[in-house]
């Protein structure tokens, strides 16, 4: 399948050939969704923690004596049921992640990829490379464009256009080998470079 291809002035740069495995395949919301929990899973710090009833500070002496009172037996303070006391099977340290194989990731991938396609929010551009890292005139380049909320992809980003493009909330760039599901998914408008649609193809095949 052909796309055509733009120049960050607008212009036209030709087009270019999408491989249709890659980019034309039915996008199933179930592949997309398994990736995208699976990379949302990995990212969590999973360091919440609370005291447990032997790591709260209190005495461990006998609150009171064990009969007579009219009230239950307690032994300490820290008690679970007591306020400030431990609590009991709260949460520990531990990972969230799960194992996802590789040839399933790269699937999410190109599903994520054709999803785009399909919903028309792929723009094609020659090349990114830019002369001064001016964040003003890379904002007014991308407004004029019409790009809202884009990841810009390319083989490898250019040092000057990754220094204007840093203080822009709208703007998104990666190196193909840093392409993913979720801020792919997550992007009003993904735009490829010439040199990223032949690495992000060569990384799928």
């Amino acid at each position: 399948m052909k796309a055509d291809a733009i120049k960050l002035d607008g212009k036209a740069a030709g087009s270019v050939e999408l491989d249709e495995a890659i980019f034309g395949l039915e996008p199933r919301i179930d592949i997309l969704h398994r990736v995208v929990r699976w990379q949302r899973n990995n990212a969590q710090a999973g360091t919440h923690k609370v005291k447990t009833r032997s790591e709260v500070k209190y005495s461990t002496k006998k609150i009171y004596r064990q009969k007579g009172t009219g009230g239950a037996r307690h032994g300490a303070r820290s008690a679970p049921i007591f306020r400030g006391g431990g609590i009991y099977k709260g949460p520990t340290p531990r990972s969230h992640g799960h194992e996802l194989t590789k040839k399933f990731r790269k699937l999410g991938l190109r599903h994520a990829l054709s999803a785009k396609v399909a919903a028309g929010e792929l723009v094609i551009v020659d090349n990114i490379d830019i002369k001064d890292a001016k964040t003003s005139a890379l904002a007014k380049t991308v407004g004029a464009l019409g790009w809202k909320r884009c990841l810009i992809i390319d083989a490898t980003v250019n040092e000057d256009f990754a220094v204007a493009a840093r203080n822009i909330t709208s703007i998104n760039a990666l190196p193909v080998m840093g392409a993913n599901v979720y801020d792919i998914l997550r992007s009003d408008t993904l735009v490829l470079t010439k040199a990223g649609v032949e690495a992000l193809e060569a990384r799928l095949k």
